[in-house]
């Protein structure tokens, strides 16, 4: 299960000389240890591979130990690999990578280091603390619809219900089994490891309701307001914001800003929750594959949340964003840009029958570029199918 740009990326990186630490940073289960293996395992170099999910008590001793080892590969081959699997899980880890790094650095020692970890928001936290100007980040997504499609032949219809996460595949003809799996496997560990063991929660409750919320009404707006009235002990908008933010950084849930060219109104508006694998939202409902297909209106609410997957998904690491754009009843889905240029999405999925979204967004941005994503195959230019759209990249609509 290669993850093709991942591996051919990192491999090229640990071919270069000794300049940066790499950093994957990634959501849990996208193949971030499955990258590692396969790059360790078709690199001519020799490595010291661990996971801290097997690291003991004291951390500052266990990465010693890695490094130690590594330090006798060098000298007898002149170069040497440390990849450490989920880093985060170590305390006070970038302090510690920071000294060995830097130690190797003062005595000339040839090690290149590859660190991965699934909780970006502590990842980042200890990268900027103590290890500014020394590493490169290299993001991992969830899976396209290509990817879910070559490995596992995956249909439109099953990347639109199942999502895209590779563990479960195989699963999906047991649909209360893959459901299973994607609470007990994926959800639950990554809120209680990656978010409340390593995060000062003050309501963990309230956090795992804005989960469950934001998972059943992907690709909808939801003011804070409703949120406040749905969530028991919501505490305040602020709380709200700040836990959907971490929601967000750990790949989970997204709350997009509506598009105004200003971002103080961006940041006054209301979010459209926005899953970032269709498995979330799938897994929450209790409706099954074949009933959803038969239901319009969530088919429809699948069909703008697997486009919103796509979209959220390929801006990882670019800088590029993701909003939304309402005014009264015209709508624009979805609003991708950057600095200098514009591409906005209507999704055709039979779920609204009323407004004028890309007429009104080209007369409010006549700079623009509008585009209507359908189901349906159509003579209109302007209108791209769905499974095209999919398996293209989205940042070449701001080409």
């Amino acid at each position: 299960m290669e993850r093709t740009r991942y591996t051919e990326l990192v491999r090229s990186r640990l071919r270069e000389k000794r300049r940066f630490i790499q950093v994957l940073a990634g959501p849990r289960q996208v193949g971030k240890s499955t990258i590692i293996a396969d790059v360790l395992s078709t690199i001519d170099v020799p490595y010291i591979s661990e996971s801290a999910d097997d690291m003991p008590p004291s951390g500052d001793a266990w990465l010693s130990s890695i490094w130690n080892r590594a330090r006798q590969l060098e000298k007898q081959y002149g170069e040497a690999i440390v990849a450490i699997d989920e880093i985060q899980k170590v305390g006070n880890w970038s302090e510690i990578v920071k000294k060995l790094w830097d130690e190797d650095k003062r005595n000339s020692v040839n090690i290149k280091v590859l660190l991965s970890g699934s909780s970006r928001l502590l990842l980042m936290k200890g990268l900027s603390e103590s290890l500014e100007g020394r590493f490169e980040l290299i993001p991992v997504s969830h899976w396209s619809y290509k990817e879910m499609k070559d490995v596992f032949g995956f249909s439109l219809d099953e990347f639109i219900y199942f999502g895209s996460y590779p563990g479960p595949a195989e699963l999906i003809s047991d649909e209360k089994r893959w459901k299973a799996y994607i609470r007990d496997s994926i959800i639950e560990p990554s809120i209680t490891r990656d978010i409340l063991m390593l995060t000062n929660i003050q309501k963990p409750a309230l956090l795992r309701q804005l989960m469950e919320l934001g998972s059943y009404y992907s690709a909808q707006i939801l003011p804070f307001d409703h949120m406040l009235g749905q969530l028991s002990d919501a505490g305040n908008t602020t709380t709200l914001a700040h836990y959907l933010e971490l929601l967000r950084q750990s790949g989970l849930v997204s709350g997009l800003q509506k598009y105004s060219g200003s971002e103080i109104r961006k940041r006054a508006s209301s979010p459209k929750l926005q899953v970032f694998n269709n498995a979330l939202m799938s897994s929450r409902h209790s409706i099954g594959f074949q009933k959803a297909k038969e239901d319009p209106v969530f088919w429809g609410r699948l069909v703008e949340s697997a486009v919103g997957t796509h979209l959220i998904n390929s801006i990882s690491g670019e800088d590029v964003s993701v909003g939304y754009w309402r005014e009264g009843q015209d709508e624009m889905d979805f609003v991708l840009y950057n600095e200098s240029k514009v591409a906005a999405f209507e999704v055709k999925s039979g779920r609204r029958t009323y407004g004028r979204g890309m007429e009104a967004f080209l007369k409010r941005y006549p700079k623009s570029a509008v585009y209507s994503i359908s189901l349906q195959e159509s003579s209109n230019t302007g209108t791209v199918p769905l499974e095209e759209f999919l398996l293209e990249d989205p940042l070449s609509y701001l080409d």
